[in-house]
């Protein structure tokens, strides 16, 4: 796989990833991450890497069994619903943040 210009470390990945801002160095990356084919399969992929960690955290809570399975795959399942309906909006709010300008709604 070929790197694009501006491609962050993996230190940087995990900040963008938490919703920082890259710095102007990596606008060329940032631009490719959010217009170009599949940026909605990586906003759920980045979204997926954020809640695996949380919904491990939430399984270890005091409770029955079916609790303690029910907890977080409810926060698992709303949260990914919630990053699926407003892909678009979250998409655009990155794009600003990074000084870039969203594509037209169609």
């Amino acid at each position: 796989m070929t790197r694009i210009p501006g491609d962050p470390g993996p230190l940087a990945r995990l900040r963008y990833a938490l919703g920082f801002r890259l710095p102007p160095r990596n606008r060329d990356w940032v631009r490719h991450d959010l217009t170009d084919a599949g940026w909605r399969g990586r906003l759920l992929l980045r979204h997926f890497y954020l809640m695996v960690p949380i919904c491990l955290l939430l399984a270890l809570l005091p409770g029955p069994t079916w609790t303690r399975a029910a907890v977080p795959l409810l926060a698992f399942v709303a949260s990914t619903l919630t990053v699926m309906i407003s892909a678009e909006d979250l998409r655009r709010s990155r794009m600003r943040r990074h000084g870039l300008r969203p594509p037209d709604r169609r």
